[in-house]
């Protein structure tokens, strides 16, 4: 199987549209109020259009109040709920739309223990393992793969500081089923702007995965 790609806090139109042409899995919309990436219903509505049938849209939340999942859920045509905060599963559970399946993101500080992560939200489609700031992702920091279990029993989305340099590394070492980038394919320069992707770094992360599955095949 090939590794998935997700592209996420797109906020320009050209940015979703490079992705839907370089053929991504799909694509991550900011719903935090304190992201930089921050979008509202209606911004990612219209981004929503852009995107073809075969390109999920993930919403990304962290601690929203009740009912508002469902609501820009439903605005924008979210296809995947992505819970990035501090939800319980039962939280979970109650605010993703009917019909929906959801992604439980796992911030990897010290002491997180995955196995459990992997019995206490069972419920979720794939787990999200990022690494952990005090910004609720999106910090381009890395954490050590060496803490992923091999042996899973759910679906894993690998986040966390991955980049057109680090990709394959990655995929050789934690064999996820998607790997997901936002500041690793953002425009750099002193003063970066963390709502700007860059075509060059999107198109080499794209091709990276790719090096890196074939590799995998190769090695069968």
């Amino acid at each position: 199987m090939r590794t998935r790609i997700k592209f996420c806090g797109l906020v320009r139109v050209d940015d979703v549209r490079t992705a839907a042409a370089l053929g991504v899995d799909a694509v991550g919309f900011v719903f935090y109020p304190k992201s930089p990436r921050l979008l509202d219903a209606a911004q990612a509505a219209g981004l929503r259009r852009l995107l073809p049938s075969w390109v999920a849209a993930v919403g990304l939340f962290v601690n929203a109040p009740e009912g508002a999942i469902r609501r820009v859920a439903g605005a924008v045509g979210l296809d995947v709920i992505q819970f990035h905060g501090d939800e319980d599963p039962r939280t979970c559970e109650h605010e993703r739309p009917a019909g929906l399946s959801y992604w439980r993101a796992i911030r990897m500080r010290e002491g997180v223990d995955l196995v459990e992560s992997f019995d206490r939200y069972a419920s979720a489609e794939a787990l999200l393992l990022d690494s952990h700031s005090p910004g609720y992702g999106g910090s381009g920091e890395g954490f050590d793969w060496s803490r992923v279990p091999g042996e899973r029993t759910l679906p894993i989305v690998l986040s966390g500081g991955l980049a057109p340099e680090n990709v394959a590394t990655a995929i050789a070492r934690v064999r996820p089923t998607m790997v997901d980038v936002s500041t690793g394919i953002q425009v750099g320069g002193p003063n970066p702007d963390p709502r700007a992707k860059s075509r060059e770094r999107m198109e080499r992360f794209v091709a990276e995965v790719l090096r890196a599955d074939s590799a995998q095949q190769d090695s069968r």
